[in-house]
């Protein structure tokens, strides 16, 4: 490799450095946008107690789950439903649901965690439909 090479790769490497440098600056100073903020202590505790009873295998968040139970991504801003309803089912359980004898400081934290899911997401997922080639389209969309 003659000198002039070598020194062309030193000045790309270089400016790379210096780009890398200032563009990981920039992403690190930059101020938290309002919808990614920092998740309550409560809403942590919520959803570790989520993962202990392994919710998931019969509820979704965000489309993601077991189909047993309803996605629960949006229950607590749906019409006719809210905190106090789910709190209710959380108390006693019901039919199909098993009563986890949650106390209320548990049943609050699994509120908070699914009010920070509510307000991070929704659970519209189900309005698509899955085509035999595996592609995905929305239900008033239409293939070309």
């Amino acid at each position: 490799m003659s000198e002039r090479t070598f020194t062309r790769y030193r000045l790309i490497y270089t400016l790379l450095s210096i780009a890398f440098v200032v563009f990981s600056g920039f992403v690190y100073t930059q101020a938290v946008p309002e919808n990614n903020k920092v998740v309550s202590s409560k809403a942590v505790q919520g959803k570790m107690l989520w993962q202990q009873h392994n919710c998931s295998s019969c509820h979704q968040l965000y489309g993601l789950g077991g189909y047993l139970g309803p996605d629960l991504t949006n229950t607590l801003s749906s019409k006719g439903k809210g905190r106090d309803y789910a709190a209710a089912i959380m108390k006693s359980g019901t039919q199909v649901m098993p009563d986890f004898h949650l106390n209320d400081a548990e049943i609050e934290a699994l509120l908070a965690f699914l009010e920070h899911a509510d307000k991070s997401g929704n659970n519209r997922v189900h309005s698509y439909k899955i085509g035999r080639d595996g592609t995905i389209t929305s239900e008033g969309e239409t293939r070309k």
